[in-house]
């Protein structure tokens, strides 16, 4: 009864359009998650970093971990069924400020996701098309070329689905299940293929774990990206609002995906690493492993066979982080921790308008830099999501202490303490020097500046928002909402 409630009387403030069915969102969450690593994480840091029995059990162990954050957000969605996902309940159990370091780190999260699956578009058509959009060269950054044909190719993809998210969520989540369609069935191909190979052997695996690594130190580190690998299912929180179905559903919808993302990280490694002993593989110098892996297959055909599910991965990729960042951006302006312009939502297509032109802006701008920044910024991602993870999970353990009566499921108190536990491991083995997960130093440089600016802008914020009291605040964020606030003195 209360959710009938709270779904029909969301706010004084316009709401989204409830449009988006429970197959748009789990194609949302899945597009989301396997972007172009899927295709490329095998021979950078897959097989050389840790072998494939490491990875996949790296892999499962990760996905185990994302699934206890989805049940924690499962528990949450039912009760704050509102745009803003992470930075909406680390508002409700931990306070203005946690939400603000959630989010914060969410928004350079989101939109450098967004930059970098545009990026390796480029990286797709200097191997399927050369020559055919790198004309008029720039500049080069740590080796990376900046042409002027590229960047007019990205900002007319950028632009189609900002416009695209302008339209409206069915428009750009329609979109989003036909893309991962593609995905999928273009890894199922890939898969079949490498399999059938003659050369493919089991024996071809060997080594099973990196032999100049503990076993155990090469599984952690691939644990430990974990928020990197399936940072993507969060768009399904980030959507609430905008369900047409119960919200009860979004706890499987996310589990779901993460499997399914778990199971096609691993058969694309697998499939890289079976054709040939894996350790040959490498040290041809090969461009892209998983490319020769589809035309080996497919001969001649190969390229293209591979193309689909890439293509498909990288655009659902980047209208997925498109539909979250502007979510997230339009829950941060409710609240006033950014400018009210980001609050604005189009009378016509019920969308955040405002928070799709700023983040459109911004990733016009980001291929600009060049790749190799955008990847030291990217692995910064996977931090500002641990951080988000375990907000959530605290959050989730206050509702479980606090009002149980409120949840439907059993042991939520064991499920958000492993979810605190096993997010604080993740966080802590990406930014402990000498850890299995260790992020480089200039990872670490840019996630320090981006905090030091996100700290001066919250103090230049900080006198009007302490006129702002709880109460008011949590009907800026939450609507009209009678669930409870978790944080400070319980009313």
């Amino acid at each position: 009864m209360q959710q009938e409630k709270t779904s029909d009387n969301m706010n004084e403030h316009e709401s989204l359009k409830k449009s988006s069915s429970p197959a748009q969102m789990w194609a949302l969450a899945l597009g989301a998650m396997i972007g172009w690593g899927c295709f490329i994480l095998p021979e950078l840091l897959f097989l050389p970093s840790a072998g494939p029995m490491a990875s996949v059990m790296g892999i499962v162990l990760g996905a185990g971990m994302i699934c206890m954050v989805a049940l924690c957000c499962g528990m949450l969605i039912k009760l704050y069924p509102v745009a803003g996902g992470s930075f909406a309940y680390s508002f409700v159990g931990l306070g203005p400020k946690a939400a603000f370091i959630c989010g914060w780190g969410l928004v350079l999260t989101y939109t450098c996701a967004i930059a970098a699956n545009g990026t390796a578009l480029i990286i797709l058509t200097r191997f399927l098309l050369p020559d055919i959009f790198n004309f008029g060269h720039l500049y080069t950054v740590s080796g990376w070329d900046i042409y002027v044909g590229e960047l007019i190719m990205l900002s007319v993809v950028f632009t189609l689905f900002a416009y695209s998210n302008y339209k409206g969520m069915d428009f750009a989540s329609s979109i989003q299940f036909s893309l991962s369609l593609a995905l999928v069935l273009g890894v199922v191909a890939l898969t079949f293929g490498a399999l059938t190979t003659e050369t493919a052997s089991i024996e071809n695996l060997k080594p099973f774990f990196a032999e100049n690594r503990a076993p155990l130190y090469s599984v952690f580190a691939i644990f430990a990206l974990a928020p990197f690998l399936f940072g993507g299912f969060d768009t399904i929180p980030q959507a609430a609002e905008e369900f047409n179905f119960p919200a009860e559903k979004s706890t499987s919808l996310m589990i779901t995906a993460i499997l399914c993302g778990a199971a096609m990280y691993s058969v694309v490694l697998i499939s890289v690493a079976i054709v040939m002993p894996y350790p040959e593989f490498l040290a041809t110098g090969s461009a892209w492993l998983t490319g020769d892996v589809a035309v080996l297959a497919f001969g001649k055909f190969g390229g293209i066979v591979l193309a689909v599910p890439v293509a498909a991965a990288i655009f659902s990729g980047i209208n997925g982080f498109f539909l979250a960042a502007s979510r997230l951006l339009l829950s941060m302006g409710r609240a006033q921790s950014i400018p009210i312009w980001f609050e604005h939502i189009d009378h016509d297509h019920k969308t955040p308008r405002n928070a799709i032109i700023f983040i459109w802006a911004l990733v016009l701008v980001a291929p600009w830099v060049g790749r190799p920044f955008l990847s030291w910024l990217l692995d910064t991602m996977a931090v500002s999501m641990s951080i988000s993870y375990i907000f959530t999970c605290i959050t989730a353990y206050r509702l479980a202490c606090q009002y149980p009566a409120l949840i439907d499921y059993s042991n939520p108190k064991f499920i958000s303490m492993i979810g605190i536990i096993m997010s604080t491991a993740s966080m802590l083995l990406l930014i402990v020097p000498g850890s299995p997960g260790a992020i480089s130093s200039e990872s670490l440089l840019m996630c320090a500046g981006w905090i030091a600016v996100g700290y001066g802008f919250y103090m230049s914020r900080a006198s009007e928002n302490a006129k702002i009291s709880p109460e008011e605040m949590k009907k800026m964020i939450l609507g009209d909402i009678d669930s409870p606030l978790l944080f400070g003195k319980k009313k």
